[in-house]
């Protein structure tokens, strides 16, 4: 297993020798273009996917100013690029199995010939399982490698929490890892779909570095909030109160959605739901009316037609150099 540093902070890397990608498969162009490109999904107010919408049904706004759509599609069938994080912390230790059939199938169903995958887990530190690829059998191999990954000293809080802070769960370490270092500059859509109980324990990045690092790359975020409850009964709460409130403002910013997997809404139907907003995708380009690359964050607001629909898309974008 080789390993190599991903980014300064020293967040460490694992790729396994057999999950590189085959010779034979296809690679990846990637381009910079001067247009902003918003996926999004359209609902009416019960909740149903509207189909075949024109761009005439959108209004698009850029720190409040109308912006021209340069191009506008129906994104069923353009190339996707995903990448899954999963959460193997002690505290999901008893999940693993389940997020490992789920995610499984998942993979068969969703991915197509054009689309590539990758998979990152992440507890005391993020661990690339199986980079870009289109095989099923590969990234079922590397589901198959998911395992607890916690300090070995165990989770002990020192007699002054702000001095100790132990690397358990560095969930905003791995999306800035995975949209930085695997999703950025790759064209397409592009999502990362994160499977934690929402509990980050000594990441070196913060909440806003994760969301920052997105927003630069495209990606939306996908979160689904899965807790065990016996982990969080007394002896394994360490301390921590599991939430979701972090993962629903990275999925809310980025234009994805927040998932609760429950008993009356177990992981299987929340990734055959999330395969259904991928096909009823839409994505709008436009190029900026400000053409300055200042590095500033621009707002984006969408408007419909029918002000009875609802709208999921990103909140905005970074305007940085390429």
């Amino acid at each position: 297993m080789m390993r190599f540093t991903a980014f300064p902070l020293s967040l460490i890397l694992m790729i396994p020798m057999a999950a590189q990608v085959p010779d034979d498969q296809a690679p990846i162009i990637k381009v910079d273009v001067d247009v902003v490109n918003i996926l999004c999904s359209v609902r009416d107010k019960h909740g149903a996917y509207i189909p075949n919408l024109t761009k005439d049904d959108f209004t698009i706004f850029e720190d409040g100013k109308p912006q021209t759509v340069r191009y506008f599609n129906r994104e069923k069938d353009l190339a996707l690029t995903i990448g899954l994080l999963v959460d193997v912390s002690r505290s999901q230790e008893n999940l693993i199995g389940v997020e490992r059939q789920a995610a499984a199938q998942f993979f068969a169903s969703v991915l197509g010939k054009k689309d590539m995958a990758f998979l990152i887990s992440f507890g005391a530190e993020a661990e690339l399982l199986q980079d870009y690829t289109n095989s099923h059998r590969l990234l079922r191999d590397a589901l198959d490698q998911l395992r607890v990954n916690a300090p070995a000293t165990g989770l002990q809080p020192g007699p002054v929490p702000t001095i100790y802070k132990p690397r358990g769960t560095v969930l905003f370490d791995a999306v800035y890892l995975a949209t930085t270092d695997r999703l950025k500059g790759e064209v397409g859509r592009k999502a990362a779909v994160l499977i934690t109980d929402g509990v980050d324990q000594g990441s070196r990045l913060t909440l806003q570095d994760a969301m920052t690092a997105a927003q630069k790359a495209d990606t939306v975020i996908y979160s689904i909030y899965y807790v065990d409850p016996s982990e969080y009964g007394g002896r394994g709460s360490w301390g921590y109160t599991p939430s979701d409130s972090d993962l629903r403002k990275m999925s809310e910013e980025t234009g994805g959605r927040l998932f609760r997997a429950s008993r009356k809404t177990p992981l299987e139907d929340i990734f055959r739901q999330l395969q259904e907003e991928l096909r009823n995708q839409y994505a709008i380009g436009y190029t900026p009316a400000n053409p300055e690359k200042d590095g500033k964050f621009r707002k984006i607001e969408i408007r419909m037609h029918d002000k009875e629909w609802k709208v999921q898309a990103r909140k905005g974008y970074f305007a940085v150099k390429p």
